[in-house]
């Protein structure tokens, strides 16, 4: 068989052009799932330092339990209400210094991970805009 591709010089000129043109299909296909995996890498980066800044900052900030406080019947009298003891008001207490101090080096935190993430994806756009 390639006794004859190779006897007749059309066939083996496209032949030849077809060869070259899928190495540099190849060659393509292997850049774009270079530059693909990069992209994705990137991403799975960036995401998961948001995502665990999003549990650091839950976990260091939770809610802030209310107490409760019991009427007593004298005091419910006065303010007009049954005298049930039963009958609970609740009282919230401000942050706490430690508390504080943890909100603000999340929030600090935060920023830092938001302007890497920012960082990386003004490269990602500039080598997009390059190559595109």
């Amino acid at each position: 068989m390639e006794l004859l591709e190779t006897q007749d010089p059309e066939k083996k000129r496209l032949i030849e052009t077809s060869d070259r043109h899928k190495r540099a299909m190849e060659k393509e296909i292997g850049d774009l799932t270079q530059k693909t995996d990069q992209i994705l890498k990137n991403t799975l980066i960036i995401g998961g330092s948001l995502l665990v800044t999003f549990f650091v900052i839950s976990a260091l900030s939770k809610k802030r339990k209310k107490k409760k406080k019991k009427i007593s019947q004298a005091e419910a009298a006065k303010t007009g209400e049954g005298l049930d003891p039963a009958v609970e008001e609740e009282v919230d207490d401000g942050p706490s210094v430690l508390g504080q101090v943890g909100t603000q080096l999340l929030n600090q935190a935060s920023l830092m991970v938001l302007d890497i993430a920012r960082q990386k994806l003004s490269e990602y756009l500039a080598t997009r805009n390059k190559a595109g």
